[in-house]
């Protein structure tokens, strides 16, 4: 685990030589408005951290504290007021729209609470999408496998409408997951299931992270979840802070 023993928040937590993502100086602000006064809303605040490669991290806080839009500035899906993201070493940021979704397509999977599955496609063709996006030549035999992997082998052509709410999230587990990334997010992922499916499915996150050693970034409201990570991260009020932040700060 980095140290990151860091009393003021405005000081850059020291950088891990090996991180597979780092975050400097990241604020984002939007204009918002009381229907008389147009104000500055700050969602982000100058957060500084960044996360070694093979992590498994939880983003926490309350609800509309900001921490989708942390992941979203994370992985490049908006853009910062200010700061810098960078992923395997590349700066996010410095890319145009298409280099950052060419970076995101090499290194990066996601999982969302809503599934995000393509409704005309099969479960088989939903896991084969991003790697015909890329042009890999066994995209089926990889979708396959991998769809095998999380107990959906006898589901293949099945429709998401044919598929209960885990099965389909561990559809989007397994397209996740099939790239290999080097780094997954995950907002929210077992918000839309009971409780013995979501542990299920967080139980084969934690699986695949383990078996092949992909950063993973968890977005959750649920401190039982966050516990199960190696490390956390804190938003409040827009500021991001560590576990040993919060215990200086509380010195």
């Amino acid at each position: 685990m980095p140290d990151s023993n860091v009393a003021a928040t405005v000081t850059p937590i020291p950088q891990n030589p090996v991180a597979i993502i780092r975050v400097d100086h990241l604020s984002k602000r939007v204009p918002t408005t009381d229907g008389t006064t147009n104000t500055t809303l700050t969602i982000v605040n100058n957060a500084n951290f960044s996360v070694g490669a093979g992590e498994a991290v939880a983003v926490v806080g309350a609800s509309g504290s900001g921490k989708s839009t942390l992941l979203g500035l994370m992985a490049g899906l908006d853009n910062p007021t200010e700061g810098k993201v960078f992923i395997n070493g590349e700066d996010l940021f410095a890319l145009n729209e298409d280099g950052r979704a060419k970076l995101r397509g090499r290194l990066v999977g996601f999982v969302f609470q809503s599934f995000q599955l393509l409704p005309s496609l099969t479960a088989l063709e939903n896991v084969m999408l991003p790697l015909e996006l890329s042009g890999v030549v066994d995209a089926e035999a990889r979708a396959t496998a991998i769809l095998g992997r999380v107990g959906l082998g006898s589901r293949l052509t099945h429709y998401p409408k044919q598929l209960s709410g885990g099965e389909q999230q561990r559809v989007a587990i397994a397209r996740a997951f099939v790239t290999e990334p080097k780094l997954l997010f995950a907002d929210e992922p077992t918000g839309n299931l009971d409780a013995k499916t979501g542990r299920a499915m967080i139980d084969l996150l934690f699986e695949l992270n383990r078996e092949r050693g992909t950063t993973l970034i968890l977005v959750t409201h649920d401190l039982n979840l966050a516990a199960r990570c190696g490390r956390r991260l804190t938003i409040d009020e827009g500021i991001v802070s560590t576990e040993d932040e919060q215990a200086a700060m509380a010195m």
